[in-house]
């Protein structure tokens, strides 16, 4: 296992909105954590990446545990993630945006900026190879010289996703990246996202969206904080609980 959560639980005062919650992530998967609103998905991600303090149980990611770290620790050690509220640079192109992004690797000093040494030259020659690959990946290579506030909303997402990519994760956290798409820009994102896999990249996707079921080898369905069920996609559409959670108790599929 790539990732391994065990009796995951986070409390604000007298709420607890993870609770006792476990999941697995094997290298090499798509796994989808999924579940109606305010049922704690977005919560978990910020567990996992150190941006919330955790209140009690155990995260580990390749071996090691990762439950104390800062959210700075935890991208170093191989862990992207895209958050809800879309956060780019808006007066940047979309290129700029994912060379930004390069912070981690490679990492050049200020003696190399300064100067510019050999080293410094063949890190931004990377940077900038590296980064058409991913704007090609996610749909984005035409767009390369577009100011980043000029694009349509289901491009702004996947340029979200590309700054994520260029931090060069083992394990990408997806947080809804499907929210507000027309159903073009949904389909071309879930395109995207299995070549992301093709690519060697682990997938963790939070997702409102029933759609990303297409998508995914397992599926975990969290409501209230709890893990109600775990399965294949087939699986997981037929459960009644996941039915209830989403449309109700007295709903009859």
């Amino acid at each position: 296992m790539l990732l391994e959560i065990e009796h995951l639980t986070k409390r604000f005062g007298g709420l607890a909105a993870v609770d006792d919650f476990d999941i697995n992530v094997a290298e090499g998967e798509i796994v989808g954590l999924i579940g109606p609103n305010g049922a704690g998905k977005s919560t978990v991600f910020n567990l996992i990446t150190g941006v919330f303090p955790v209140t009690r149980g155990r995260i580990v990611y390749d071996g090691q545990d990762i439950t104390k770290k800062l959210p700075d620790q935890v991208a170093k050690l191989g862990i992207g993630r895209t958050f809800q509220l879309n956060p780019l640079f808006p007066d940047f192109t979309v290129l700029e945006n994912v060379t930004s992004s390069f912070e981690l690797h490679p990492h050049s000093s200020l003696f190399d900026i300064f100067f510019g040494t050999p080293k410094y030259r063949r890190n931004e020659a990377f940077i900038q190879e590296k980064a058409q690959e991913i704007l090609e990946l996610v749909g984005l290579a035409e767009e390369a010289d577009e100011l980043a506030k000029n694009l349509p909303h289901g491009h702004q997402k996947m340029l979200g996703v590309a700054r994520a990519l260029a931090t060069r994760p083992r394990l990408l956290m997806l947080d809804e990246p499907l929210a507000g798409m027309n159903p073009g820009e949904i389909q071309a994102s879930l395109d995207a996202i299995r070549g992301m896999r093709d690519n060697g990249i682990t997938v963790l996707i939070v997702e409102h969206n029933m759609q990303i079921l297409s998508l995914c080898d397992r599926v975990v369905v969290i409501s209230f904080g709890k893990k109600i069920t775990e399965g294949l996609p087939e699986e997981v559409r037929a459960n009644q609980e996941v039915i209830s959670a989403y449309f109700g108790s007295d709903y009859v599929c």
